[in-house]
């Protein structure tokens, strides 16, 4: 009995397949020399043992040019990264919660791609009086 393996798409005999990939089914199993397969990096050569785990790792290659909206600091591969230094304390230009609360949504207004998701509107008041500074909730789905 053989079947097709979802990796190689090689049709290989039933022995080629564990017990667990063979449950799996016509075209979902994988054979063992694909299951036991080793991903390389280009960049760097570091091995890993599934595709999955390559992809994360090539993370550690992008280009890191996004720059903290604070104090400048160009070591960011993405906003998100930016904002999470802005969230942890360590920004140098960063003092106290509140300031990096108005910071982050100062630096999110201004990205293109979040446009639809801001909301210029007060989201949450407290008693009925407005702080003027960022509500809790200063986005919008």
């Amino acid at each position: 009995m053989s079947r097709q393996c979802g990796q190689c798409y090689e049709y290989k005999n039933g022995h080629e397949f564990s017990s667990n990939q063979w449950r799996k089914g016509d075209g979902s199993s994988r054979c063992k020399t694909c299951v036991g397969a080793v991903f390389g990096c280009n960049e760097c050569s570091r091995t890993f043992s599934g595709q999955n785990a390559l992809r994360m790792h090539m993370q550690v290659h992008r280009s890191k040019n996004v720059a903290c909206p604070v104090c400048g600091d160009r070591r960011f591969g993405s906003g998100a990264n930016a904002v999470m230094h802005l969230e942890s304390g360590y920004c140098s230009g960063c003092t106290g919660a509140e300031n990096a609360r108005q910071q982050i949504y100062k630096f999110a207004s201004q990205q293109s791609a979040m446009g639809p998701f801001m909301s210029h509107v007060p989201q949450l008041t407290y008693g009925g009086y407005d702080s003027g500074s960022v509500s809790d909730l200063p986005y919008r789905c």
